[in-house]
């Protein structure tokens, strides 16, 4: 049905675009928090006089609270509903952003981001989750595409404030506005969009496959009316009540596999799920988002470029989602993720032995000609290829690839899988740097993105055009 034929039939294409809007700001705010800490590593080793591996906690500490967030919204999302969650989650990106610039001892601060990776878990499951469930099957992909253009824009936005205010500050660990260190105020910069955030929930719907699942049918049907009008509003209550006639209410213990199917703990969808969450994040996509300033001052380039440089990573990857956005939904979801793949190990792979041509001169990686150039159009390149492909596809295909009752709680586990794995490359990073080196790390990632292409040609199943009742596994 086009844009048309939806308004016709009574249904508003721009309250779909609308709902899905607010709905992402969570996947704003999710970018936002994840990005902001590039630029304040080096105000986070003054203030608390941390080691490598204590600044690395510090960073990722945030990611703990990811995984639990993401399990728990998950899990939790079928029983309170979506919109619910993401409400909560809001008030914990508040205290976070508050809490984590008044910090004055490690412990406090990771506490703080511990709360915000709570929401960010929340956020980055649910805002698929619930847009896959408002959106028509032929607008699925385009629209949950929407959520990876936030976390871009969030982390884009983060990076330009976090340039501007260390370059009018005169770098992260000056004193700026009230007297308070530059680090500070980027975290409280957050609190704009996070009460946008809490404010604008309030005005969009709960989803009407949760209210089905809590046996409210005229409350759903209210909902389908406005989202695509009479007779298409009818039809789909009628398919998501065959849909839970055929099975029970969803259940955390629905993602476990029977004894029929071999018994290997959780579901064969469930287990792609799992694969596609982690090889998100072993390819290390967010090394380059967490610590793009370190890692280019590592190699020679001052703090203020390594932020502008940050600021030229971030719009480079929001016109690659916005390709991906106009595509998916004819291209479908399977091509990008291996053609992404492929990208990413020839870049990641250019990058490492961009890296391994250097030498360490007083703790700093020197490159020699023109690698370094090299290294800084790979790396770029590297972004590009990520989000096209598997940055915004991996939570288009969370969001949609499970049954009905299976996707709370398949989204819950994939979703700490996920978290987990991005703790895990995040806090290794800078062990990583003062051990095996970065030539060495990047070689790591891009085997893991080689290896992704076997598991995406091999596991996973196109989704695209399907109704979300017709996903089985």
């Amino acid at each position: 049905m086009s844009k048309t034929d939806t308004m016709n039939a009574g249904g508003s294409a721009g309250f779909i675009l609308l709902i899905t809007i607010v709905a992402t700001l969570g996947g704003f705010l999710f970018g936002y928090d994840s990005g902001v800490i590039n630029g304040t590593v080096d105000g986070l080793q003054q203030a608390f006089n941390s080691d490598s591996v204590g600044t690395g906690f510090s960073v990722s500490s945030m990611l703990l609270g990811s995984a639990i967030g993401a399990f728990g919204a998950g899990w939790l999302a079928d029983k309170f509903g979506r919109r619910n969650m993401l409400i909560i989650a809001a008030v914990c990106f508040i205290i976070s952003a508050w809490g984590s610039g008044v910090s004055g001892a490690p412990i406090e601060f990771i506490i703080y981001r511990i709360l915000g990776g709570l929401a960010v878990g929340a956020a980055s499951v649910m805002a698929p989750a619930y847009i896959s469930e408002i959106a028509p099957a032929h607008q699925r992909g385009r629209l949950t595409s929407i959520q990876q253009v936030a976390i871009i824009a969030g982390l884009f936005l983060s990076f330009v404030s976090n340039y501007f205010l260390a370059k009018n500050a005169g770098g992260s660990t000056a004193e700026f506005w009230g007297g308070y260190e530059t680090w500070r105020w980027m975290f409280w910069m957050e609190l704009i969009p996070a009460f946008a955030f809490l404010i604008l929930l309030f005005f969009i719907p709960k989803s009407p496959r949760y209210l089905m699942f809590r046996e409210d049918t005229p409350g759903a049907l209210t909902v389908l009316r406005k989202l695509f009008g009479e007779p298409k509003a009818s039809q789909k209550v009628k398919e998501i009540e065959t849909s839970l006639a055929n099975d029970h209410k969803p259940s955390l213990k629905d993602v476990l596999a029977t004894k029929a199917s071999g018994g290997r703990v959780f579901r064969t969808i469930v287990w792609v799920g799992i694969g596609l969450a982690m090889f998100q994040q072993l390819v290390g996509i967010n090394v380059v988002f967490y610590y793009g300033a370190v890692l280019w001052q590592a190699v020679g380039f001052t703090e203020n470029d390594a932020l502008l440089i940050n600021v030229l990573s971030g719009g480079l990857s929001i016109a690659a989602v916005l390709i991906t956005l106009a595509t998916i939904d004819k291209i479908g979801r399977k091509p990008f993720l291996v053609w992404g793949s492929v990208g990413m190990f020839i870049t990641l792979a250019t990058v490492a032995f961009a890296f391994s041509q250097g030498e360490l001169v007083d703790g700093t990686l020197q490159l020699p000609g023109q690698m370094g150039l090299v290294a800084l159009i790979a790396a770029n390149a590297y972004v590009v290829c990520f989000n096209m492909s598997w940055g915004p596809v991996m939570w288009v295909m969370l969001g949609e690839m499970f049954p009905n009752q299976v996707r709370g709680s398949g989204l819950a586990v994939a979703g700490f899988a996920q978290w987990i794995t991005n703790f895990a490359i995040t806090w290794s990073f800078p062990v990583f740097l003062a051990g095996i080196g970065l030539a060495a790390a990047y070689g790591i990632y891009a085997f893991f993105a080689l290896v992704s292409v076997v598991f995406v040609i091999v596991m996973v199943r196109e989704t695209k055009g399907k109704e979300l009742e017709d996903m089985v596994g």
